[in-house]
């Protein structure tokens, strides 16, 4: 049998499969260069893969191939689903599409008065003395305004006018739209209206219906609106890349990572539950795997192809219930991770007084200049010129026909062309290594940057922190961050090339309900609160029941262990500001924990005032059977030190340094590197930058430790 994690990033789709299929490990143990071959104890293998995510000349969709190249298939040869026990993938498609612009057309129907409210939103001014303000553009093509009305305490001012709304709809569907969001004032509380309009919706022919007190049963008609159409915007867009997926593994058990760290079957996935969903396995990847290495406190730090993602553990995954990716607000629960616009694909540029790192990126196609596709200078680019990244240790899989090697020549050309440009109109003489590593210490800098902005500035002390770092770009440039920020210790897992894929496969089944409350916190609504919170379990527990595999559901519910989490977001009175604490039946103790982080994230705390509870949610977790990771034993004497491959010129700090090359494969536990030193790994470089070491454990695990 065959379990594939996938995650389709900007740049690369990463694959780790795991088989018990020796015919299939011996042939990939062939192709060393492609393919990496870790044995598991009980005769079973991990496969890790990693092939670029667009290359129309090649294939249509990246992990699909992915699966084909595992298993060994050529030209239309159908994928014998039989072999395949389940796929669980992370995808960009619903993020790229809100970058660019191209969901659905999509039609808003909103209470009567309320046409411009999400366009109007909350008069948020992020540049306070611009005088030409630009609205964000909005989602939807069309507003219908509906004629009714409920009161904040349910009483029907004004019923659904019927004919009507039919009649819009029934035009608006002729002019194409297919994509509605349904959007009523009260109907978190109240949706009766909202059940009305969908029926005749769905009755005209409507295949989209994004429906507000579903979506996000949460009270403030902007926030819940926002979100209700971004999902109506998405959804369709997912639906097809699902079906495509689906109709080249039918019968397969096919699961994607929802932005709150959860797995949920394709057929429950949907538009606003996708935006983070390839970097949230990241997240559950380094949490995990750093777990098992016997760390509680970590700031995760993924640096791939376009953008870098960090995010703060410290004994739970945070999330955030506001979020505005892309330029849409949404009101779901999604991990708290801070995006950079900062990766290996990031463009350099002078531009004619600084240097310049991104936001754009260079992409897979065409890529930084050494990818042999005409592409711009990019960050890659600067740690090939300083001697970080060497062609011969890199995969072969550039160019247009994808067999050739990372092209040094180009590059080396290309920055002393920029260095010549840049002394011309500064008067500054400077080598092209060190005007490359002037953009180095610039991206560097902006990374810190997105860290501090998740630790120091919310009160955490980060030099107490391990640097969790992974992604195909992160270990070149681990030891430079953690510098910048005072960190002391690096972890980075054999997998850390591919650990956002690698998490799809150590990720629990969640999910998550919510429902608004706004009423003061006190003893007496402890009980109201606790039979909130049941309906809540049951539905979640419902959702895991009617996934496609409703049989295998329930042999697995009867297996695998369930967990509840039970959270109650509290603000002060007359604020809008909100924490979230575990729910507690002792107010007191809520009361406690929700201060000790208010002291923590702002300074201060309001003991005069008095609690309101916002929302309440609760998350059913369905754990599940993840990959074991094997021990290795030491077969060296502790006194004989590993032999280096070769010794290249390194440039950091300013000068050149005689650099040993080491192959991952060759370290045995208790092995001690001191830097400056590169380690290869069949997925990723690893940097060990002068004054740091290296040390391999018994679980295959790397730990750098500042000397």
């Amino acid at each position: 049998m065959l379990k594939v994690f996938a995650d389709r990033g900007g740049t690369f789709t990463d694959i780790v499969a795991v088989t018990n299929n020796q015919a299939i490990a011996d042939r990939l143990s062939t192709h060393p260069e492609r393919f990496l071959i870790v044995p598991l104890p009980n005769q079973q293998w991990v496969i890790v893969y990693k092939l670029l995510s667009e290359n129309p000349e090649q294939y249509q969709d990246a992990a699909i191939q992915g699966i084909r190249d595992i298993i060994g298939l050529s030209g239309n040869e159908p994928i014998p689903t039989e072999t395949i026990e389940v796929v669980k993938m992370g995808t960009t498609v619903a993020t790229n599409a809100l970058l660019e612009r191209k969901g659905d057309r999509l039609v808003l129907l909103i209470t009567k008065g309320f046409k411009d409210a999400l366009r109007i939103g909350y008069q948020n001014r992020p540049n306070i003395f611009a005088r030409h303000i630009i609205l964000p553009t909005m989602l939807y093509e069309q507003v219908i305004e509906v004629d009714e009305r409920y009161d904040a305490h349910g009483q029907e001012l004004t019923p659904v006018n019927i004919e009507q709304v039919k009649n819009d709809l029934q035009t608006i569907y002729n002019t194409g739209i297919r994509s509605c969001a349904i959007v009523f004032m009260h109907s978190d509380r109240y949706p009766h209206h909202e059940q009305q309009v969908a029926q005749l919706a769905q009755e005209i022919g409507f295949t989209q219906i994004s429906v507000s007190h579903q979506v996000s049963p949460l009270m403030k008609l902007v926030s819940r609106g926002d979100t209700t159409v971004v999902d109506a915007y998405l959804t369709p867009i997912l639906r097809r890349y699902v079906n495509q997926v689906a109709s080249q593994l039918p019968g397969v058990r096919l699961m994607f990572m929802k932005s709150d760290g959860g797995l949920t079957d394709a057929q429950e996935f949907q538009g606003k539950d996708s935006i983070l969903s390839g970097p949230a396995g990241g997240i559950v990847g380094a949490v995990q795997t750093s777990k098992r290495a016997g760390f509680e406190s970590i700031i995760t730090f993924d640096m791939g192809g376009t953008s870098t993602d960090v995010a703060h553990y410290k004994g739970e995954y945070e999330r955030q219930l506001n979020s505005e990716i892309a330029g849409a607000r949404m009101r779901v629960p999604v991990l708290a991770i801070n995006t950079i616009a900062a990766g290996g694909g990031s463009i350099l540029f002078f531009d004619g007084s600084s240097f310049r790192v991104g936001p754009e990126s260079a992409g897979s196609n065409p890529g930084p200049a050494c990818y042999r596709r005409g592409g711009a200078l990019a960050v890659t680019d600067a740690n090939v010129m300083l001697g970080k990244i060497h062609p011969q240790y890199f995969p072969s899989v550039f160019g247009i026909d994808g067999n050739l090697p990372l092209d040094k020549d180009v590059v080396i050309d290309k920055f002393t062309q920029l260095t010549q440009e840049i002394e011309a109109i500064t008067k500054n003489a400077r080598t092209p290594e060190q005007v490359a590593a002037g953009f180095i210490a610039i991206a560097v800098e902006n990374m810190a940057n997105a860290i501090k902005k998740i630790s120091l500035q919310r009160g955490y002390d980060v030099t107490e922190y391990v640097l969790c770092c992974f992604g195909g770009a992160g270990a070149q440039v681990a030891c430079l961050i953690a510098d910048t920020l005072g960190m002391k210790k690096i972890f980075l897992h054999p997998y850390a090339g591919v650990l956002s894929a690698y998490g799809m496969g150590l990720a629990d089944v969640r999910a998550i309900r919510e429902a608004g409350v706004e009423q003061p916190l006190t003893q007496a609504s402890i009980p109201q609160l606790q039979d909130l919170m049941e309906s809540l379990e049951v539905q979640g527990r419902e959702e895991f029941e009617t996934q496609s595999n409703a049989e295998e559901s329930a042999e697995v519910r009867g297996v695998y262990e369930e967990e509840l989490v039970r959270k109650v977001n509290l603000k002060y009175e007359g604020t809008n500001s909100t924490l979230s604490v575990n729910f507690a039946l002792d107010v007191a103790v809520m009361r406690e924990e929700f201060e000790i982080e208010h002291k923590s994230r702002y300074g201060f705390i309001q003991l005069e005032k008095s609690l309101i509870v916002e929302s309440v949610s609760v998350e059913v977790i369905q754990k599940m059977d993840t990959p074991e990771e094997p021990l290795i034993t030491r077969k060296r004497p502790l006194d004989e030190i590993p032999a280096s491959v070769e010794t290249i010129r390194m440039f950091s700090a300013e000068k050149w340094h005689d650099t040993p090359i080491y192959r991952r494969e060759d370290l045995q536990p208790e092995d001690n590197i001191s830097g400056p030193a590169i380690i290869i790994e069949k997925i990723s470089t690893i940097v060990v930058e002068p004054l740091w070491k290296a040390r391999l454990t018994e679980r295959n695990h790397l730990i750098l430790e500042r000397l």
